[in-house]
């Protein structure tokens, strides 16, 4: 038997050396899911015998000396918007209950190239949009540290079952923090890639072909090396692109903490945090700088925040409305005409969720003077660290979308307010990790993010991974070691 929290990379070594055969870690991992899920439900589509028969041939290839690749063996689960073939992807929306994927996932494949081994899917929230992750067909998953907490979404179950150990390996997707905001949730590790480096071709409903504008496709793992050499795996051109073009990414070139410029930004009055996020931005702040790392809480690029999230809002609503129907679309019209228009989600859904093309191409146009402004700042910095949302793991809400508030620090803040986080990188394309820095004081873990400029993907997990050494990284949640 392996640890069930072991890096991919440490059960890959351990399967090529024989210490220990895939087939015995695929059946660890299913043992455990049998165990604990029922209480967690995070393994929502479970593959079980196509993944064990899977292991058993990756046995069998490193019995006869075959090339294997660095995921050789290797259990792992994916969020359930990837295609499978043979398995369902849904995205949570009870009409598509039984469309099965017939092929898989351009990143399915890479891993699966690589020589790992899948077993499961992993929950989601309706659509893709929400913090959490519940849904008609697969219920809630809940959060391993707290049972009565979100784990996060939408890629709350590859979080939870990466923390409750009960998979090698997964992967997620991101527009809103959907990757950020689990790993910050559960204690792990998510990278947000710069846009466009990582194929989504496959992580789609049905019929829709084009790549989503400002999402991404990314690694979720319980270590930085994990991230760093998934991204290996999955980064670069898609099966439409691969004739026309290749991606070189520029490798880390810091040999310790201390060369890093940092700029910290632990809170803002647009999307206020909770003072426990803000001084945990402080406190890794005051670390580098003991460290003899360059840094400055005053450094930020020349945009104009409002600005900058009504770009983002723009752009994320023209991507979530392409999923409403013509009846939910033409009520919006109304509404937007009625002038039923605030800075409330509500209001933001009717603004954005039915604009004319003109508009979101300003919009797009904005989007692209934020890049070149980012682009500027991080020519003279290598990370900006910022919380990845307003508090820690919430209790599960599963009132109604446009009503639900947050309690950060006592005061209300409107549901949708903490996505600014995650959209002041999103928008900008840039790559972000998030990394665990440690416990709250009432035991939840706190991820922070590591933001780097465009295509500086390897900067942000590098720098993650070297945080790991001063802060100690991923811890089992209590009850699941």
């Amino acid at each position: 038997m392996t640890d069930p929290f072991a890096t991919a990379i440490d059960i890959a070594a351990a399967i090529k050396s024989k210490s220990i055969s895939s087939l015995e870690v695929i059946d660890q991992y299913i043992d455990r899911v049998e165990r604990h899920d029922g209480e967690i439900n995070a393994v929502v589509v479970r593959d079980f015998e196509r993944g064990r028969e899977a292991a058993k041939a990756a046995d069998a290839a490193l019995a006869r000396g075959d090339d294997v690749g660095p995921l050789h063996g290797v259990p792992m689960t994916i969020k359930e918007a990837y295609d499978v073939e043979g398995l369902p992807t849904t995205w949570g929306v009870p009409e598509l209950r039984d469309n099965v994927a017939t092929q898989d996932a351009d990143s399915v494949r890479r891993l699966k190239a690589a020589g790992a081994v899948f077993f499961g899917k992993t929950n989601v929230p309706l659509n893709l949009a929400d913090f959490q992750s519940f849904n008609e067909i697969y219920g809630t998953t809940n959060n391993p540290w707290d049972l009565t907490r979100t784990p996060g979404g939408s890629s709350g179950g590859s979080a939870a079952a990466l923390a409750a150990g009960l998979t090698g390996l997964e992967a997620g997707s991101d527009i809103g923090g959907s990757i950020r905001n689990p790993a910050h949730f559960c204690g792990i590790y998510g990278h947000k890639p710069t846009w466009g480096i990582v194929s989504d071709e496959g992580h789609a409903l049905p019929g829709v072909v084009a790549p989503a504008d400002i999402a991404v496709v990314g690694p979720m793992a319980r270590c930085a090396e994990d991230l760093a050499l998934s991204l290996d795996i999955v980064a670069g051109p898609g099966r439409t692109d691969g004739d026309g073009w290749q991606l070189n990414l520029p490798r880390p070139d810091k040999a310790s903490l201390g060369d890093f410029r940092v700029a910290i930004l632990p809170n803002h009055d647009f999307a206020p945090v909770a003072a426990e996020m803000a001084d945990r931005v402080q406190h890794v702040g005051d670390l580098l700088a003991r460290l003899g790392a360059t840094v400055s809480d005053s450094a930020f690029p020349a945009i104009d925040i409002q600005r900058s999230f009504e770009a983002y809002t723009s752009l994320l609503w023209g991507v979530i409305a392409a999923t409403l129907s013509e009846e939910e679309k033409e009520g919006l019209r109304q509404a937007r005409a009625q002038g039923l228009v605030d800075d409330s989600l509500a209001g933001t859904v009717v603004r954005f969720g039915v604009q004319e093309h003109g508009e979101w191409l300003l919009y797009s146009n904005r989007r692209y003077e934020l890049r070149k402004a980012w682009q500027a700042f991080f020519e003279d910095w290598d990370i900006l660290l910022c919380p990845q949302m307003a508090t820690h793991a919430f209790p599960h809400d599963h009132g109604e979308y446009f009503g639900r508030h947050l309690k950060v620090d006592n005061e209300s803040q409107d549901y949708f307010q903490q996505v600014f986080w995650s959209g002041l990188v999103t928008v900008a394309h840039l790559p972000s990790t998030v990394f665990p820095t440690g416990l709250s004081k009432g035991g939840l873990p706190i991820g922070l993010q590591a933001v780097s400029g465009e295509f500086k993907d390897y900067t942000t997990i590098e720098f993650a991974r070297q945080m790991a050494g001063e802060l100690g990284g991923f811890i089992p949640p209590p009850g699941y070691a």
